[in-house]
């Protein structure tokens, strides 16, 4: 049996992606009995729904859990429902895409994750990890990534249990921001999240969603 654990590649003016490092770190490890696939996403409206389907298609996963990085989350943000929009907000992919109020597939409006969002949260506030429940994962490619991996479940008639994780920027990302916000004459420094602390929190929410079923 097998565990899918997918990030995404660094975009926009971010050189490197914590979602990247956690999916490769998780790769191959064992959890709970499972084996995991880590893989990294292209941040590309075009091209990720075909990768998400592949994976799904080759490893008939038990558990998929996406990542993606928050930018000003002090917290493990466990996300509950996925919406049936793209729009990048002025942001682009990072081969340009900007869709502005399109349709991700034809299906419902809305799929909720199928992780137990609240005691993943639980438990993780349980072993001293910043984590809360959210009712919105946006509607760039995070969302995008949860909303198409429920649709593919549901379409497929597979029995993957699937959600989506927002992790907080790595402390390398906020000093980065920290220097561009001028810290060192007052400027904010977003919160962070050691890599190693967002790596076990991704672990054990598939430990507990493992334990749900």
């Amino acid at each position: 049996m097998t565990v899918v654990v997918t990030g995404y590649e660094p975009f926009g003016e971010l050189d490197t992606n914590p979602t990247a490092h956690v999916a490769a770190e998780l790769d191959g490890e064992t959890v709970a009995g499972e084996s995991v696939v880590g893989a990294v996403l292209p941040v590309a409206f075009d091209s990720v729904t075909d990768r998400l389907e592949s994976l799904l298609a080759e490893h008939d996963p038990t558990v998929f859990v996406s990542t993606g990085v928050a930018r000003g989350s002090a917290a493990v943000r466990i996300e509950r429902v996925g919406v049936n929009v793209a729009d990048a907000v002025t942001t682009p992919d990072n081969v340009g895409a900007d869709p502005r109020n399109e349709r991700l597939a034809d299906g419902p409006a809305a799929y909720f994750s199928t992780l137990p969002v609240e005691s993943v949260v639980t438990d993780l506030l349980d072993e001293g990890i910043p984590a809360c429940l959210s009712n919105t994962a946006g509607t760039h490619l995070c969302n995008d990534a949860l909303y198409t991996v429920r649709h593919a479940v549901e379409r497929d008639d597979r029995e993957t249990r699937s959600g989506f994780v927002h992790l907080p920027f790595s402390p390398s990302l906020a000093a980065a921001a920290a220097r561009e916000n001028e810290a060192t004459r007052g400027g904010s420094v977003p919160p962070s999240m050691a890599l190693t602390t967002q790596t076990r929190a991704v672990r054990l929410a598939i430990e507990t969603t493992l334990g749900s079923m």
